[in-house]
Parts: structure tokens; C-alpha cells; sequence
């Protein structure tokens, strides 16, 4: 999972650059007025945190959600340490500031303890529909041929998709030129990825002018501020039938590096 000091004894890493990254070219943007919640957000995350609102889709031709939940899903996962995100400094400054802020009534608060032991940034998406994927040899061989790597996490993030979700942003080690993340992506045969985001807050509503401008001067603000640096040892499968993980499932742990070819695979956690 992920273990904060393990790169302190070691040579200072370096991370990723915003240049190789697709954060600033994702990010919302709030010159156009103010957010207003898009329509993948309110098919997949809206139901979860105010079903009763009148702009909810509850179910659309072609996809497979009905209020929110849809059949388990598998995707490929960064961890993140609820507990140890939750006992950072710089992030308890940061979520005292947005809990102060204007649009904080518009923040489902509620299903912040639900999620704390599933924090994560998705690496691969949908390996599997209904039950857990097969991990074949080839691919936890190359997984043992990636050393822990460390990620430093900054934020918060609102993108131009699922507007209403307010994310972190994970900046991955570079090893050499290369960056790890896109070794893990290359041994589940998938094309390298530049956003990791780890979702933290959802909007139950629109933000009006007022509260957008406040939202745009945070994320400005706090753009450089690293929150929580650790190092990744282990991916996580994790299986979930909505898009919140409220209902979801480790059903393995794949270790990195040495680790993975001496550790026996783990047993699914509830």
C-alpha cells in the first residue's frame, strides 16, 4: 500500500513535471460562468449523493447505471492512506479552507468517512465486468520488474468532465526519464495515461458565481502545495458497483517490485 517514510532515506525523488502531466489541460474551465454539473455526473454521481434532486438522470439508453449503481465493475488502482492523508498538516489546512468556503453547504460531506478506506487513483479502468479479471504470469512478472515508486499529492482538482467531483492530483517519481505508472499501464497492455486523480469531494448542486470564483481561487491557490508524499508497494484490484466506490471490493492486492515475486497473492478484503 503506501508507506510515507520509505523514501525519506534515500535520494530526494523527482517527480513528474506539469508538462508531462494533462492537469492544466483538463481543468475546469471557469472563465465560462459558473459550474454547473455536467451530464456524466449527474448519471454516475449525483443519485449517490442527492437522489432526490430534480436534475438527476436515473438511468440513460446505452449505459448500464440505474441511479447510480450498475453492475461490478474491476479497474486497476493507486492506493492512497485515508489515515494518513487525514493526518497531513497541509491537508487538514486545506479541507478546514473548504469547509469554510462558500459552496461547502453543496458538499456531500457524508460520504467522506464512507470512502476514507478506499481513497484511489484509478490506473486502469474497467479490466473486467462482473467478476474479478484472471491476472496472467506475464503481467505480474512485469509488475515485479517495477520498483515502489514515491507519488506526491497535490491539489484539489475540478476537470472537464464529471464537473461537481472535486479531486486531488497524484504527481508519480520519475525513474530515470521514464515514468513507473506508465510501466503498469504498459503491462495491462493499456496506452499511458497523464491524469491520477484521487476523488475526494462531491457537489450535491450547481455553484452559483459567487461560489465558483471561490472554488477556481482555491484550486489556483493551492496548486503547488504538496499535501501527502508516500511510497506506492502494492496496486490494488478493486471492484465496485458505482462509480463512488460505496459498495466495492479489494479482491487482490499485486505487489511491486521484489515484493511481488516473493509474496503469496493476498485474499479478497470486504
Amino acid at each position: 500500500m503506501a508507506d510515507p517514510g520509505a523514501f525519506a532515506a534515500s535520494a530526494a525523488p523527482v517527480f513528474c513535471a506539469e508538462s508531462e502531466l494533462g492537469y492544466r489541460r483538463s481543468l475546469t474551465d471557469f472563465a465560462d460562468g459558473p459550474l454547473t454539473l455536467d451530464e456524466p455526473y449527474r448519471l454516475a454521481h449525483l443519485p449517490l449523493v442527492a437522489p432526490d434532486h430534480p436534475r438527476v438522470i436515473a438511468r440513460q439508453e446505452g449505459r448500464s447505471y440505474e441511479m447510480g449503481v450498475h453492475p461490478p465493475v474491476y479497474s486497476l488502482v493507486l492506493p492512497v492512506d485515508g489515515a494518513l492523508l487525514a493526518g497531513s498538516e497541509p491537508f487538514q489546512r486545506l479541507d478546514n479552507e473548504i469547509r469554510a468556503a462558500p459552496f461547502a453547504p453543496k458538499i456531500a460531506w457524508g460520504i467522506l468517512p464512507r470512502r476514507a478506506q478506499r481513497l484511489h487513483a484509478t490506473l486502469c479502468g474497467t479490466l473486467s465486468t462482473g467478476d474479478a479479471p484472471v491476472i496472467s504470469d506475464e503481467t505480474r512478472e512485469a509488475l515485479a520488474r517495477i520498483e515502489p515508486f514515491a507519488v506526491d499529492l497535490r491539489g484539489p482538482f475540478s476537470g472537464n468532465v464529471n464537473r461537481g467531483r472535486i479531486y486531488l492530483r497524484a504527481y508519480p517519481e520519475k525513474r530515470g526519464e521514464r515514468n513507473p505508472i506508465h510501466a503498469i499501464q504498459a503491462a495491462f497492455g493499456r496506452p499511458p495515461g497523464d491524469l491520477y486523480l484521487v476523488g475526494l469531494y462531491n457537489l450535491t448542486d450547481d455553484l452559483d458565481t459567487g461560489e465558483t470564483a471561490a472554488l477556481a481561487e482555491i484550486i489556483a491557490r493551492w496548486w503547488d502545495v504538496s499535501l501527502l508524499r508516500f511510497t506506492v508497494t502494492d496496486l490494488w484490484l478493486l471492484g465496485a458497483s458505482d462509480d463512488l466506490v460505496l459498495d466495492s471490493q479489494i479482491s487482490e492486492t499485486l505487489p511491486l517490485g521484489t515484493a511481488g515475486r516473493l509474496s503469496p497473492k493476498l485474499p479478497a478484503r470486504p
